[in-house]
């Protein structure tokens, strides 16, 4: 099939503003289905806009695809403002894919990440065109685990972020003559050296961003869950929410929470019966921005990779149901198809939480000194007596590090540091509590939502708590997830374990806590 480009056509908004939009369609005259896809990452990078899909073989199947520059990036007119401007820009974007010339009036949805959370913020404005959703590993609300994690900021990722606008910013300024090369050199320099700024206090002093990036100092000023983040959260909004989704996400992705919250919300709350009964989850062993299912200390198989689970293939199934009426058994297929990490295969599952999960309860128990791995803290099913306090004495010139797990540090080398990790090295710190299970005597499996609730005393105003689950064995301690929550005297800490049959037979649990 030959394949017609056309690009940087620039399509009006309600407002005036013109969005560049790059059409990929079938040469052969006709009308067809339309998936878009909308950014702030550049359209014209294929490594970006292919990350997750492949565009042309989407358009081979019969598709127009169109990729467009969200408002104020790139080639795109206007301010960019994150999240807020998206709902409109997305609804109008939309209407004009429905109303062309080359399209049947059906419109479908793909992208993950930030082009994930434009799908989102498009189908609360109930687009009538609007049939089918692909969100990949995005978010629920763009506060919890996106801007904070359990009230703290997300520095190591935000601010890398922000940066990363700034640049293109100041790219774009550089053209209209709006900027210097010197504005462009202290943005690069601050982004090379974004450790330094890590270190740097108070937060609110990184001037390279006070012009070309307001919005990262409204994120610093918004605390909470407030209405300013409440505007803008999809969770908040399900039932405005009329077409179905394949949420698509990773055991070791950041936004893992929010695809899980998107599911289970538009299943019980979605705003049409179609909506409602026909939401899919895949979740597989990546890391945000890593589709490959290898860390760098661990391999979970040929099995693992985006590309051997065929996500475009998935995409194309879903899209072909919803916008090309074809009976394919998309509307037959069980809900969930979870990746299970130990035997390193696909299973498919009636819902999440999996039906069939039994929730046990552990407890934490010492003699006074759980600091490090070879304290005295122990973790079982007996119920706690009288049990000793432990302490540890919590330094914010030197907090326990991020080794692993959930996490986009350090700076910009996205999943460089994710996912299963030795965790010996964190587990020498005395300011971090280690309570150790048993050997195990069979073969468990935990996949499913997990919370921590703990007694705390802090001589701190304001203190934070990590908790981590692992798995030991006798020559490896892995990381298996990081749990992060603000802890008042008694807390509760919600999340995620992977699908980990992995945790055999003389393997250990453990449950480690640290303060940042």
């Amino acid at each position: 099939m030959n394949i017609l480009i056309e690009k940087n056509t620039m399509v009006p908004m309600r407002d005036g503003v013109k969005l560049a939009t790059d059409v990929y369609r079938p040469a052969e005259d006709g009308q067809y289905p339309v998936i878009i896809q909308r950014l702030p990452y550049n359209k014209d990078l294929p490594a970006i806009t292919m990350l997750l899909i492949d565009i042309l073989r989407l358009v081979q199947a019969g598709y127009v695809m169109v990729i467009q520059d969200t408002r104020g990036r790139f080639a795109s007119g206007g301010e960019f403002h994150p999240f807020y401007q998206e709902p409109a820009d997305g609804a109008d974007t939309i209407a004009w894919a429905a109303s062309a010339p080359w399209s049947n009036g059906k419109v479908g949805l793909a992208g993950g990440s930030y082009f994930g959370a434009t799908q989102w913020l498009a189908a609360r404005e109930t687009p009538e065109a609007l049939l089918a959703a692909v969100p990949v590993i995005t978010s629920a609300d763009y506060y919890e685990s996106w801007t904070y994690q359990g009230g703290a900021f997300q520095l190591g990722f935000i601010l890398m972020w922000a940066l990363g606008f700034a640049l293109g910013e100041q790219q774009r300024r550089l053209k209209t003559g709006q900027a210097t090369m010197e504005d462009l050199d202290k943005t690069l320099q601050a982004y090379g050296n974004i450790s330094a700024l890590y270190n740097q206090l108070p937060l609110v002093d990184v001037p390279v961003l006070q012009e070309v990036a307001p919005y990262y100092f409204d994120w610093l000023t918004h605390t909470s869950y407030d209405d300013y983040w409440r505007g803008i959260a999809p969770q908040e909004v399900y039932e405005r929410v009329t077409a179905p989704a394949l949420n698509i996400g990773g055991w070791f992705d950041i936004f893992l929470l929010g695809t899980l919250s998107n599911y289970q919300g538009m299943k019980q709350r979605g705003g049409s019966t179609r909506a409602r009964q026909h939401q899919r989850l895949v979740i597989g062993p990546w890391s945000h921005g890593n589709f490959s299912g290898i860390f760098p200390e661990h391999d979970y198989g040929l099995l693992a990779s985006a590309e051997a689970a065929d996500i475009t293939g998935a995409h194309l199934r879903w899209y072909n149901h919803w916008l090309k009426d074809s009976e394919n058994g998309v509307e037959q297929d069980k809900p969930v198809k979870l990746f299970v990490m130990g035997p390193n295969t696909w299973r498919e599952e009636d819902d999440w939480p999996l039906p069939d999960t039994q929730f046990r309860p552990y407890y934490l128990h010492s003699a006074g000194h759980a600091n490090t791995a070879t304290g005295n803290g122990t973790l079982s099913t007996e119920a706690p007596g009288d049990e000793f306090e432990d302490a540890y004495l919590y330094d914010p010139r030197n907090p326990v590090p991020t080794n692993g797990g959930a996490t986009l540090i350090p700076g910009a080398s996205i999943a460089a540091n994710a996912g299963p990790r030795n965790q010996r090295s964190i587990e020498t710190r005395n300011d971090v509590l280690c309570y150790t299970s048993a050997p195990l005597e069979r073969p468990t499996e935990v996949t499913g939502p997990g919370a921590v609730r703990l007694l705390l005393g802090t001589g701190y105003r304001f203190h934070r708590q990590t908790r981590r689950c692992l798995s030991q064995w006798p020559r490896r301690v892995d990381h298996r997830r990081h749990l992060a929550r603000p802890l008042p005297r008694i807390a509760d800490a919600a999340g995620t374990t992977g699908a980990e049959p992995g945790v055999r037979t003389a393997h250990h649990c453990r449950c480690n806590i640290a303060g940042f």
